[in-house]
C-alpha cells in the first residue's frame, strides 16, 4: 500500500489531474459523437458491443456482425476500435488520480480506500481485453466461438461493473468531502 500512496501522492497535482481528465473527455465524446454513431448506421440500431454494460451472447454478436455488414465491421475495426485503445489508459490513470485527489481531501489517501484509486485501472485493463476480443471476433467472423464471446463478454461485464462501483464510491467521496466543507464553514461562522 505504501508504495500505491507514493506513487498516487507524486502524480498527484491539480494540473496533471485536470490536463488527463480533459484529453479523457475529448476521447470519450470523440466516440459518443462521432465514431459510435458512424458504426451504429452500419447496425440498424443495433448496440455495439462496447456499449452493452449487461453483456451478450453468441447469437447477438452474430446478429450484430450480420446486420453490420462487410462496411460496418470494417469501420468498426478500423475507426472505432482504434480511437477506443486510447480511451482505457486514459479513464484508468484520469479517474484514479481524481478519486486519490478527493481521498486526499478527505484525508484518507493513506488509508484502505486508496486500493479503491485501482477500479478504474480495472475498468481500463477490462476494456482493452474487450478490445482484442472484439478485434478477433471481427477479423474471424463469420467464424464466431463461443470462447471467444464468452471471454469478450465477461470483460465488457467486468468493465462496467468495475466502472459503476467506482462512480459510485466517487459519488460518496464527494458527498463526505461536501459534508467536511458545510462543517469546517459551521465551525468557523460559531467561532466567528
Amino acid at each position: 500500500m505504501r508504495r500505491l500512496t507514493k506513487f498516487i501522492e507524486s502524480k498527484n497535482s491539480g494540473k496533471i489531474i485536470l490536463g488527463l481528465f480533459i484529453l479523457t473527455n475529448i476521447i470519450y465524446v470523440y466516440m459518443l459523437m462521432v465514431t459510435i454513431p458512424k458504426t451504429m448506421e452500419f447496425s440498424k440500431g443495433m448496440k455495439l458491443l462496447d456499449m452493452m454494460p449487461t453483456g451478450y451472447d453468441w447469437n447477438y454478436v452474430n446478429e450484430l456482425f450480420n446486420t453490420l455488414g462487410e462496411n460496418g465491421r470494417k469501420y468498426y475495426l478500423t475507426n472505432q476500435i482504434p480511437v477506443d485503445m486510447f480511451y482505457p489508459i486514459l479513464f484508468g490513470l484520469s479517474y484514479s488520480l481524481i478519486f486519490a485527489y478527493f481521498l486526499k481531501k478527505i484525508e484518507k489517501l493513506s488509508t484502505s480506500f486508496i486500493y479503491l484509486c485501482l477500479l478504474p485501472i480495472i475498468g481500463g485493463i477490462a476494456d482493452y481485453l474487450e478490445n482484442f476480443g472484439i478485434i478477433k471476433m471481427l477479423n474471424n467472423y463469420p467464424d464466431l466461438t463461443e470462447t471467444t464471446v464468452n471471454m469478450t463478454n465477461t470483460f465488457s461485464v467486468l468493465k462496467s461493473t468495475s466502472t459503476s462501483i467506482f462512480f459510485i464510491a466517487l459519488i460518496g467521496i464527494i458527498i463526505l468531502l461536501g459534508i467536511k466543507f458545510v462543517k469546517r464553514n459551521k465551525t468557523s461562522a460559531n467561532s466567528v
